[in-house]
């Protein structure tokens, strides 16, 4: 009989221990009774908020769904702009159950499934709105404007998963893999041409220049020559001058002066040699004190 009390009593406390649940802050839970989800009296599926609940043990299953604001951000897709022009479009879109119930039966409570279905109608309506548009409004200044549109299409769409929308955001838009290439390349042959250009109009003046100054150097040059020409006529005249006026005043003082200008420049170096005769009017100052034969 003690036994059976006991037993008994662990049985109890299974079923009390089975017939309770709590429900975690930032979470809700729906009952599931026969594999339909519990309602109110008008039809609404009962949410259990956090804290302690009672439910039927081995009849309700509970389905605990996240109540906090989720994230959905996957790879970027590509759109095409009202010029029948690609762009790889990254977005991300922030959404929240809205109606547990709802969200539920049409997703079986999986947040993969949910948000595949939410991606399709988000891309749906940015597609819509990057139709209607060409690529300057877009990246000029109507790209608020666009993702508002856009999540405006994704919000009516979507209220029949029970998922409210938050917020739709375009983080980055670029052009395809090859149309980039494509430009990179144009761009870079028209700055190879214009770089071409700017070297031939630089070696054009270049060329200019140096002639310029090829001339002026030719012409600095031939007035310097002229006015050595001219300082050399002047020295020799006045050194011509000079020699008459010493001439006139002594001859004699005159000539032995040239006569030692000649012996220096004959003997001003140790290699050279002289042959004249000894008696020969060159030694004259040499061979006579007087300086005369």
């Amino acid at each position: 009989m003690k036994n059976l009390s006991v037993v008994v009593v662990v049985l109890l406390a299974i079923l009390v221990y089975s017939g309770l649940f709590v429900v975690e802050e930032g979470t809700r839970a729906i009952k599931i009774t026969f594999g339909k989800v519990a309602q109110d009296e008008n039809g609404v599926a009962t949410v259990y908020e956090p804290g302690l609940h009672l439910k039927l043990p081995f009849f309700d299953r509970i389905q605990v769904l996240s109540a906090r604001i989720q994230t959905l951000d996957e790879r970027a897709d590509r759109f095409v702009t009202v010029e029948k022009e690609d762009l790889i479009v990254d977005s991300y879109v922030k959404w929240r159950i809205e109606d547990f119930g709802t969200y539920y039966l049409s997703t079986s409570g999986l947040k993969e499934q949910a948000e595949r279905l939410l991606k399709q109608r988000v891309n749906n309506g940015l597609r819509a709105e990057f139709g209607t548009r060409t690529i300057q409004q877009i990246v000029s200044g109507e790209r608020s404007e666009l993702m508002d549109d856009a999540m405006n299409q994704a919000a009516e769409s979507s209220d029949e998963l029970g998922i409210r929308i938050v917020d739709v955001r375009v983080k980055q838009i670029n052009l395809p893999e090859e149309i980039s290439n494509s430009i990179f390349d144009r761009m870079r042959a028209e700055r190879a041409a214009a770089a071409r250009e700017y070297r031939s109009e630089g070696k054009e003046q270049g060329e200019i220049i140096r002639a310029n100054i090829d001339a002026r150097v030719e012409i600095m040059l031939a007035d310097a020559e002229r006015n050595a020409r001219q300082l050399r006529g002047e020295g020799d005249a006045q050194a011509a001058q000079i020699y008459a006026q010493t001439f006139n005043k002594n001859p004699e003082f005159y000539s032995f002066l040239r006569s030692m200008d000649a012996y220096r420049n004959s003997f001003n170096n140790k290699q050279d040699v002289l042959i004249v005769e000894p008696d020969s009017d060159f030694f004259r100052y040499l061979n006579s004190s007087a300086g005369k034969k």
